[in-house]
Order: structure tokens, then C-alpha cells, then sequence
């Protein structure tokens, strides 16, 4: 194991291109040790090829990076030797008992006898697994199958952990369960990089960084993200068949975006405080009746909304005009 590294992860200016489509193009970012870095995109955004490049699966077309110290371009076997992967799918073999899985990756990692019954027996534990030790895992809840999984990547105690949307399909209360694991984790040193698409969950990160089409359009903590992007107020608009309205507040010169956030509209304006009353008296004008209007702090969701809005506007500005 390199421990003379000052970051846990570190890319420079990396690329991956599959002939002429460019999966990710040109990111930079690092992640200090024992800290949760948070990578999050919509699908295709270059969010699984970064991973893959960063586990030692796939080589990037160019640019450099370390993990762990070690270099991704020519170190691979050594970066999957010390990192743990965890992917959605939880990577277990639901044919084989809780036990049989646990026996698997210490076989794999190499185990000695004593380590792997001091690790299973904590896996075990940790999991809350205590008397299904020889239930098919194919029986276990997604709760259940998630925490074996997690123990099954870092059987071999590495001090890096690659979680690829590790909480999708579960319920809230196991991805509140399996947030706190997380933070156990980093509390002990173990970084921590993990990809999911909830906002809620994004919260939890120390830093995260925000891929769009393959390119980073925003890092930083999730407080810096929430006060240094956001462009203007955020406006929470209750009101009955909010679906029907959006597009048609949308139109209304003061309202720059909006978008629906459950039954609720949320409204990007310049200044809330002008722009408040001209939404009050378009909807008295159309009669709405039971509605509010609230200046909210932008949430993480309201933050990537308008960063991909105002990255797409720029690009299609930056386009060749073809006529």
C-alpha cells in the first residue's frame, strides 16, 4: 500500500473518447483523504467511465491521475489491489449463502484464515446478518443485499471505496442506514467516492463535483455550490394543478427557470422581492385561489438545474451557425 500520497484521488485534464463521442472530456479535481466526494450527473453524463478509468478497468485516451498514489496510466493492478468497488447492482452472487459471498472475496483479496474470520465476523455485524449466514442472498431485502455488498468491497480494508449509485432501488430508511456507514467509514480514514443521483444524498458529501455531458460544470462543498452558483432567489410556488401553471408562470419576464419539485413549482428570479408581487398579481388576475409564494434557499437540485440550463444556453451560443 503507497501511503506517501497527499491526495486520495487526483486527475489532471482527463479524457475518454470511443471514436469520435467523447464520454469525458477534459476533467480535473482531487479528493483529500478520508473525505466523502460526492460525483454526480444525470445518465451518459461520464460519471461510470470516470469510475472505471479511476478503478483500473478502462485507460483514459489522455491525461494523468493518481489513485492512491498510484498512477492511473500505468499502475492499474496496483489501484485494484487497494481500492474497494461497490456497483449498483451490489456485485453479489445470489446463487451462494451470505457466507459463501464473504468466502468468495476473501479468496479473492487473499485473506489469511484469521484475517477473513475476523473480517467476516465483522461483516456479519455490520450488516445485520446475524443468523442468515446461510440464506441464499437472492432471499435478503435490498437493504440486507446492500450492506453485504458494502462489507463484501471492503473485506480487504482498503483506504479507498468506489460506490456507484450504491443506494438506488432501496428503501429510505436503509439509505439513511447505509449513509451512516459511510460516515463511519470516512470518520476512520477511508475515502469515500460515490455517484447517486439524490439530491438529499449529496447533502451528506464533503465535496462534490457536478459532471454534465462529460465535462465538470461545478465543484465544491454543498454550501458553496447552494451560495456561489446559484444565479438569483429561488421562489417556492404552492398552488392547486401546479403541473398546468408551470409553463405558463415560465412565460412571465421576471421568472429566468422553473421547474417542478414534487407538487410545488420552484422559480430562479433575479430578486425575490420585486418579483413576488408581479407573480401575485398575475395568478390574482387568473383567479387562482389557495396558492403561496416563499423565498427558499436553493437546494442542491435547484443549483444543477440551473448550471445544466445555463451550460447548454452557452454552448448553443458557442455553436457554428450552419444557415
Amino acid at each position: 500500500m503507497n501511503t506517501s500520497y497527499n491526495n486520495a484521488v487526483e486527475v489532471h485534464d482527463l479524457e475518454k473518447r470511443f471514436g469520435s463521442f467523447t464520454a469525458v472530456s477534459r476533467i480535473s479535481f482531487h479528493i483529500a483523504p478520508g473525505r466523502v466526494f460526492g460525483f454526480l450527473g444525470p445518465n451518459g453524463a461520464g460519471k461510470s467511465t470516470t469510475i472505471k478509468i479511476l478503478c483500473g478497468i478502462l485507460s483514459p485516451t489522455s491525461g494523468t491521475g493518481t489513485v492512491g498514489g498510484f498512477d492511473i496510466l500505468t499502475q492499474q493492478d496496483k489501484i485494484k489491489q487497494n481500492i474497494g468497488y461497490m456497483s449498483q447492482r451490489f456485485s453479489l452472487y445470489e446463487d451462494l449463502t451470505v457466507e459463501e459471498n464473504i468466502n468468495f472475496y476473501a479468496g479473492i483479496y487473499e485473506l489469511s484464515r484469521e484475517k477473513k474470520r475476523a473480517r467476516k465476523e465483522w461483516i456479519i455485524q455490520m450488516a445485520g446478518l446475524k443468523g442468515l449466514r446461510s440464506s441464499l442472498t437472492r432471499t435478503l431485502s435490498a437493504g440486507w443485499k446492500q450492506r453485504l455488498a458494502l462489507g463484501c468491497a471492503i473485506i480487504h480494508e482498503p483506504p479507498i471505496i468506489f460506490l456507484d449509485e450504491p443506494t438506488a432501488g432501496v428503501d429510505p430508511i436503509s439509505r439513511g442506514n447505509f449513509w451512516d456507514l459511510i460516515r463511519t467509514m470516512a470518520e476512520k480514514g477511508i475515502t469515500v467516492f460515490v455517484t447517486t443521483h439524490y439530491m438529499d444524498e449529496a447533502e451528506h458529501c464533503d465535496s462534490l463535483a457536478l459532471i454534465y455531458k462529460g465535462a465538470i460544470i461545478a465543484t465544491g462543498t454543498p454550501h458553496e455550490l447552494k451560495t456561489n452558483f446559484m444565479k438569483g432567489d429561488v421562489l417556492k410556488i404552492s398552488l392547486p394543478d401546479s403541473q398546468q401553471w408551470l409553463e405558463r408562470l415560465a412565460g412571465l419576464p421576471v421568472i429566468s427557470e422553473s421547474a417542478l419539485f414534487g407538487s410545488d413549482i420552484h422559480a430562479v428570479v433575479s430578486n425575490a422581492t420585486t418579483a413576488s408581487p408581479i407573480i401575485r398579481r398575475f395568478l390574482d388576475q387568473h383567479t387562482v385561489i389557495g396558492y403561496t409564494i416563499n423565498d427558499i434557499e436553493p437546494s442542491l437540485e435547484d443549483v444543477f438545474v440551473s448550471l445544466i440550463e445555463n451550460y447548454d444556453i452557452e454552448n448553443k451560443k458557442n455553436e457554428p451557425d450552419k444557415s
